[in-house]
């Protein structure tokens, strides 16, 4: 079966309240709402409490779902919330010493130590980015959402997405060269 064929099916079945269905519906998805969760969060612990949130909720409203976007779209927009909404909770712990935990680092080169302090420092830069700047380039570097589809996440026009993220990026690149120096 096609993979749009396939959600489909398995999105009116969780409709009509199969939970198997709706399991297999959120596992096409778990790994990229699982990136959205901890690159807003920047820790896993956090993470997970925003993945169960987001999973809590997307279960609780199948039903609200129109179809007017894609399922995953639906589905980032939720996890992204939640896991905003977990950042807003622990206002306690000041953004900046937030460290990122369990972060996974792609294989792609000799020196495993250089990869996770790169990672660190990034997540250190993400966090000092503005909320709404920090948001849109993760959904889009680590949710693989389109423009639209980030567009419509955040309540704004298209081409204020791509000045986010395109000063997101100019910023990020920013504090990374400040940082190396």
């Amino acid at each position: 079966m096609e993979p749009r064929e396939l959600e489909r099916v398995l999105l009116e079945r969780a409709r009509s309240g199969d939970d198997r269905a709706f399991e297999e519906l959120v596992g096409l998805h778990k790994r990229h709402i699982w990136a959205v969760c901890v690159r807003i969060t920047r820790n896993s612990s956090d993470a997970e409490d925003a993945l169960q949130d987001a999973l809590t909720a997307a279960w609780q409203h199948i039903g609200k779902f129109r179809g007017e976007a894609k399922f995953s779209t639906w589905l980032h927009r939720i996890a992204a919330n939640a896991a905003l909404a977990v950042v807003r909770r622990r206002k306690d712990v000041a953004l900046a010493d937030v460290q990122p935990e369990g972060v996974e680092v792609a294989d792609d080169g000799p020196d495993p130590y250089e990869r996770i302090a790169q990672a660190d420092r990034v997540q250190a830069a993400l966090a000092e980015l503005p909320e709404n700047f920090r948001v849109a380039i993760v959904l889009r570097e680590y949710g693989d959402m389109t423009y639209d589809e980030i567009a419509v996440h955040q309540g704004v026009p298209v081409q204020t997405v791509k000045s986010r993220i395109n000063r997101a990026r100019t910023a990020l690149a920013t504090i990374l060269l400040a940082s190396s120096g």
